[in-house]
């Protein structure tokens, strides 16, 4: 068997799991908000993209309106539920984030029922091959685009005033706040970034697998894995889990035994992971003890 052309598929959508963890990570650094609503907002601008397109306006148009609208979903939940959510702890963070999700899905259900439908980017109809793997110019795009937006993430945290400011969040909020950060301000930002990326990665997944309300909102599944990946805290180790999961759902379900269990191998690698630093955990105290 060609493993090859799984590999490639993983990869690409492994590249957008990656990307999209970015923003669910950026944005809990930031705010301490673990948002369960990303894949949700995803799933809102992809449709909108879909619908737009449907109505025959211009695809690129259509898409910045999707991430727009992605990035204007974010922001508005952020500007009413922020000061509320920066009060309690993370639970109870993480619950308004999931009531935010099930609100989107039903009214994605409401708006276009549960029928599956395709998005099919223009950069997708070019295609050439690689060693006998068909890869087109939208998978190249998610593949650079996760290792732009790290990248330059990574820059904008370290040479801009508002990276600066939301690094000082993540370290100290009130500290921050005593030294004139305008912490609303910089929370605001980080959640439409968050949103923004959303509705990339939704898009980019749209176009890669499958348009259904629901597939998109769970995919949240394996970009939180991704971010698991990267402890919460790592941009690089970030990307690596979600090349890593998207690599292992491809290629288990190459084989059509085990090929249904394909959904499960983000919570295996996360729960690796989790099982490894704890293991360090333990035993560096050991040792520390001793």
């Amino acid at each position: 068997m060609n493993l090859l052309p799984f590999v490639v598929a993983g990869l690409v959508i492994g590249s957008v799991y990656a990307l999209s963890g970015v923003g669910v990570l950026v944005l809990y650094r930031t705010t301490g908000v673990l948002n369960f609503a990303h894949g949700a907002v995803g799933g809102v601008a992809a449709m909108i993209v879909w619908q737009t397109v449907e109505l025959r306006m211009q695809p690129s148009v259509a898409i910045a309106l999707g991430i727009a609208a992605g990035a204007a979903i974010a922001f508005v939940f952020g500007l009413v539920a922020g000061p509320y959510l920066a009060r309690v702890d993370q639970l109870r963070k993480a619950m308004a984030t999931l009531g935010l999700a099930l609100a989107l899905l039903g009214l994605m259900l409401f708006l276009w029922n549960d029928k599956a439908r395709t998005i099919r980017l223009e950069s997708s109809r070019i295609s050439f091959d690689v060693a006998g793997a068909r890869v087109n110019v939208t998978q190249l795009v998610c593949l650079g685009l996760a290792l732009l937006v790290v990248v330059g993430t990574l820059l904008a945290l370290r040479h801009t005033s508002m990276g600066t400011s939301m690094r000082a969040l993540a370290s100290d909020r009130e500290l921050a706040s005593v030294v004139g950060t305008d912490v609303r301000l910089v929370e605001n930002t980080a959640w439409a970034i968050s949103g923004a990326v959303a509705g990339v990665s939704g898009i980019l997944l749209a176009d890669q697998t499958r348009l259904e309300p629901a597939f998109l909102t769970f995919l949240i599944i394996p970009e939180l894995a991704a971010v698991v990946i990267g402890r919460f805290v790592s941009l690089w180790l970030t990307l690596v889990g979600g090349l890593a999961v998207g690599v292992g759902q491809s290629l288990v379900s190459a084989w059509p035994t085990v090929g249904a269990f394909s959904t499960a191998v983000p919570f295996v690698v996360a729960t690796i992971v989790i099982l490894a630093a704890a293991r360090r955990r333990v035993v560096t105290i050991g040792v520390v003890r001793t």
